[in-house]
């Protein structure tokens, strides 16, 4: 297992690594520079309440198998098979209160939440639709991160909001 913490202390997110699966070892080159500039980009880039400007974050994300991914995924939303990322926020912003914030000592970095990729779902889709591993993944870093965010696309309007917002950050 690989745990790598990234950034620096003057960024408002600090994003933890952690390697499970050997399948991800040498997935892509400077892979997890890659998914930490990711993560990094998504936190910067989402429109987030205001008190999360004065307080610093942490993110972990978690590369697994698909065999950790089909458990979370039943487990947490009753749905018995894999997927490519799963997001699992901290924060609920939809009650969100700028007090929320303030249970964590001011010198602590806040847990915003986990995003979890699976390595076969995500290489089989990067098969299907002709994308880099690379590009796929860090899509999906920055999908996973808006998910923490409090960012959904199951509505069609929260969809193209979402979407567009991906895309300015991935640009």
């Amino acid at each position: 297992m690989t745990v790598r913490k990234a950034a620096a202390k003057t960024k408002p997110v600090t994003v933890h690594i952690d390697t499970v699966s050997p399948k991800w070892k040498r997935a892509f080159y400077a892979m997890q520079s890659r998914i930490t500039c990711a993560a990094a980009a998504a936190f910067e880039g989402a429109k987030k309440p205001a008190a999360f400007a004065r307080r610093r974050f942490e993110i972990s994300i978690t590369l697994t198998d698909d065999a950790e991914v089909k458990a979370l995924n039943r487990d947490f939303r009753r749905i018995d098979k894999p997927t490519n990322v799963l997001s699992f926020p901290q924060i609920d912003l939809e009650t969100f209160k700028k007090s929320s914030l303030d249970v964590f000592p001011k010198n602590m970095d806040i847990p915003l939440g986990d995003v979890v990729l699976g390595y076969q779902t995500i290489l089989r889709e990067t098969r299907e639709q002709k994308k880099t591993l690379e590009n796929h993944t860090v899509h999906l870093v920055v999908h996973g991160v808006l998910h923490l965010l409090g960012y959904d696309h199951i509505r069609p309007k929260d969809a193209k909001i979402m979407e567009k917002l991906e895309c300015d950050i991935l640009r």
